[in-house]
């Protein structure tokens, strides 16, 4: 049976006046336009009402994961210089008041969320504030794409703090559907709403999946008649998953779409998956897929991405990293990955040392440097190897220190988000290097057996 409920319904009017309040409290608090506000809550209507009212009268949102330690939060906080933080549900809740802001029609940025680049050091990906004009664009791609209206209920199982919860938060409430907003994923809780709450869309993560497909509770032949469509991404999706999940789906069945904190990419309906196993899909509307290859590559190379004008971002603060990132009016996320004949997409590496799990992106250097000054310990190196419910685990190898894998630990549960954490420790002789000095971080995971 669920556990205490997750799943919150927020219709369209309620959420409207909700923003509207905290638009006001903002104001009341002293804050003006380009004013920015860090929310590192867990997700509740409360915090999704105030990012948006926040986003909607000119104010910048930063979204991060309530889990990091208070030392990642510091590092983040000393690049956007905030005007107020909010780390505590209370502090939302008190934003709320009868008297009510006028808003703009839509969000007037994107609310920031970070990033990482292969170096690990995190990045805030930013529109900056928008007209109205460019703000509309924005919303009215999301609802070209899916398509929903008055008549539909969106279940969103992903986190606020990805950008995706926003995006698809933003694209329902503007069409008139209903959002069942969960403010912690639990399986039981999911199912039990797929059952009574009779959602027509849903956005999960392959992790959710999975969990939901492996509950004892779930019937052999039980369907999820009410979806419309369940669009998934943010991690590789087994073939086996997938093809469970849409025997359970009915209507469009199961869709997915590509991109990255920064952009959007690609979007795959299920009959294209069939037709070609493998792809994310082919590009967006208004979107162009080129391929830069690699030496070697045999077509695999790194992926750009022609956007529209008001796809358009940047890294605060960091020219370099933004000025890399875009080729004219394409940009790339470094990704790599191939392209067929009829434009379909295929990923072949989630920027050289990614690694996804759950659905989070998880970066090695940032995580070899919080392990970094362990005594005994003469090298790390973090990386990522498949894992049949986290879609990839985070391991770790060690050179010297054999007895210092109690003391990695710790150091990791002390100062290191859940999802960062390492899963499993290995000791190595030595690192795999190159010729330079680098370490060859796709040949430790088979000296560690994998």
């Amino acid at each position: 049976m669920p556990g205490s409920r997750t799943i919150t319904l927020l219709k369209p009017d309620d959420a409207e006046r909700r923003q509207r309040q905290a638009a006001h409290g903002f104001t009341r608090a002293g804050l003006v336009p380009g004013s920015v506000v860090v929310v590192a809550v867990d997700g509740s209507v409360d915090a999704l009402c105030a990012v948006l009212g926040a986003a909607r009268s000119q104010l910048v949102p930063v979204l991060l994961n309530p889990s990091l330690t208070p030392r990642e939060v510091e590092a983040l906080l000393s690049q956007v210089e905030p005007a107020m933080v909010l780390t505590e549900s209370h502090q939302v809740a008190s934003l709320f008041e009868a008297q009510e802001l006028e808003l703009a029609p839509h969000p007037l940025t994107r609310p920031i969320h970070f990033t990482s680049g292969t170096t690990g050091v995190p990045k805030a990906v930013t529109t900056g504030l928008l007209d109205e004009r460019t703000a509309a664009a924005i919303v009215e791609d999301e609802q070209e794409l899916w398509r929903l209206g008055p008549g539909d209920r969106l279940l969103m199982c992903s986190p606020m703090h990805h950008t995706v919860a926003i995006r698809f938060a933003v694209t329902a409430l503007s069409s008139g559907a209903e959002l069942l907003f969960t403010s912690k994923f639990d399986a039981a809780n999911t199912l039990d709403s797929l059952r009574k709450d009779q959602p027509t869309a849903a956005f999960m993560v392959p992790t959710h999946l999975q969990r939901i497909l492996g509950l004892k509770d779930l019937g052999r032949e039980e369907t999820f008649s009410s979806l419309r469509y369940l669009a998934h991404a943010g991690s590789s999706c087994p073939p086996s998953l997938k093809r469970a999940a849409m025997e359970r789906v009915g209507g469009e069945g199961i869709l997915e779409f590509y991109g990255a904190t920064e952009a959007q990419f690609a979007f795959c309906t299920q009959d294209e998956w069939r037709e070609h196993p493998g792809t994310v899909g082919r590009a967006r509307s208004g979107r162009r897929l080129t391929i830069d290859p690699v030496d070697g590559g045999d077509g695999i190379g790194t992926i750009w991405c022609e956007v529209p004008e008001f796809a358009r971002f940047s890294y605060l603060g960091n020219e370099a990293a933004t000025a890399a990132a875009w080729r004219g009016q394409a940009c790339s996320v470094g990704d790599l990955g191939e392209l067929d004949d009829e434009g379909f997409l295929y990923l072949t590496g989630r920027r050289q040392d990614l690694i996804i799990s759950g659905g989070v992106n998880v970066y090695p250097a940032e995580v070899e440097a919080g392990l970094s000054g362990i005594q005994g310990v003469t090298e790390l190196c973090v990386f990522g190897v498949d894992d049949p419910t986290w879609g990839q685990k985070v391991c770790c190898a060690v050179v010297g220190g054999s007895g210092a894998i109690n003391d990695l630990r710790d150091r990791a549960e002390r100062d290191l988000a859940p999802h960062k954490r390492p899963k499993e420790y290995f000791l190595l002789d030595a690192l795999p290097m190159t010729s330079t000095g680098k370490v060859l971080r796709r040949d430790v995971a088979a000296l560690c057996g994998f």
